[in-house]
């Protein structure tokens, strides 16, 4: 099981630093949206260019923030069933659902992504509006952010079958339910 622990560990730092690239990219949009509503209204000028520019940023918030939110273990759960167990009863449900749902189905979404990217970069695909961006850097982040949630759910399940042998996991990683406040 060590091996299998210090691969969690690798993946989970590498989504460390993908979390917080993430974490940047949304102050960055949010100067950016505020910067261009002052030119626009401002001093009457506009760009679609830095539309695009904000559009790709919340593009890499969610494609490369999500594998971290599963590391965190903040993401979206129903709490209904998962909240009245037990911690080994959670830990089986997790570990189902990352097996029967969730490593499937990243998968699947970054082998069907991944052509996407492709031919756009193959193309030199552009935006069409006037000022328009490249396209292919925002279609990387399909089969990129697919390809993390995968490796983050191979992490998580590492995680959790250890605690369920008995076996503690060493990195900072968060394996507990905190009930939500309602």
């Amino acid at each position: 099981m060590k091996p299998l622990l210090a691969f969690s560990r690798v993946v989970d730092s590498i989504n460390a630093v993908f979390g917080k690239a993430a974490d940047w990219m949304t102050l960055f949009a949010c100067v950016i949206s505020a910067g261009n509503a002052f030119v626009r209204y401002g001093i009457s000028y506009s760009s679609n260019a830095w539309l695009e520019v904000q559009w790709y940023l919340f593009a890499g918030m969610v494609m490369l923030g999500a594998s971290y939110t599963l590391f965190r273990n903040e993401h979206v759960r129903v709490d209904i069933v998962y909240g009245s167990v037990g911690e080994r009863t959670r830990l089986w449900i997790d570990v189902l659902g990352i097996v029967v749902f969730l490593l499937p189905a990243m998968g699947l979404l970054a082998w069907m992504t991944w052509p996407f990217f492709v031919d756009s970069f193959l193309r030199g695909e552009t935006s069409q509006n006037a000022g328009g961006l490249l396209r292919w850097p925002v279609k990387i982040l399909l089969p990129l952010g697919f390809f993390l949630i995968f490796f983050q759910g191979l992490s998580e399940l590492i995680k959790r079958v250890a605690l369920l042998i008995g076996e503690k996991p060493e990195s900072e990683a968060v394996v507990t339910y905190e009930r939500p406040l309602q």
